[in-house]
C-alpha cells in the first residue's frame, strides 16, 4: 500500500496544539484502542478509528500539523482523509477550548 499525506494548519502555539492533539489521541485511545508514541514533537499512531485502519507518523510544528499515513485504498482515501482533516481542525480550533467542546468526536 501507498501512503497518504496530510496536512491541518492551525494559529496555536505550538505548546498548546500538542495538548490538544494529546486530548484527541487519548480519546481514540480510550474509544477504539488506538496507540500512539510521542517521539518529541511527533508521534506514531496505530490502531482502527471508524473501522479504518491507522498507522499514520505526524509532527506538529508551528503553525500545521503535518503527517503521512497507510493509504486505505481508493474508496476509503477520502473518507479517512475527511476524518483526520475534521478531528485535527476541530481539536485545533482556537474559538473552543479543546475537544471536550466537540460533541461529535467520534
Amino acid at each position: 500500500m501507498g501512503t497518504m499525506k496530510f496536512e491541518v494548519p492551525h494559529s496555536l502555539p505550538k505548546d498548546e496544539a500538542r495538548k490538544r492533539v494529546e486530548q484527541l489521541l487519548k480519546y481514540w485511545t480510550e474509544k477504539y484502542g488506538v496507540k500512539a508514541n510521542w517521539s518529541g514533537d511527533g508521534a506514531k499512531v496505530i490502531g482502527k478509528v471508524m473501522g479504518i485502519n491507522l498507522d499514520a507518523n505526524f509532527t506538529i510544528t508551528e503553525g500545521a500539523i503535518q503527517g503521512e499515513g497507510t493509504d486505505p485504498g481508493m474508496l476509503l482515501r477520502s473518507q479517512a482523509k475527511s476524518y483526520l482533516q475534521k478531528k485535527f481542525s476541530a481539536a485545533l480550533d482556537p474559538s473552543k477550548s479543546g475537544i471536550e467542546d466537540d460533541k461529535g468526536l467520534a
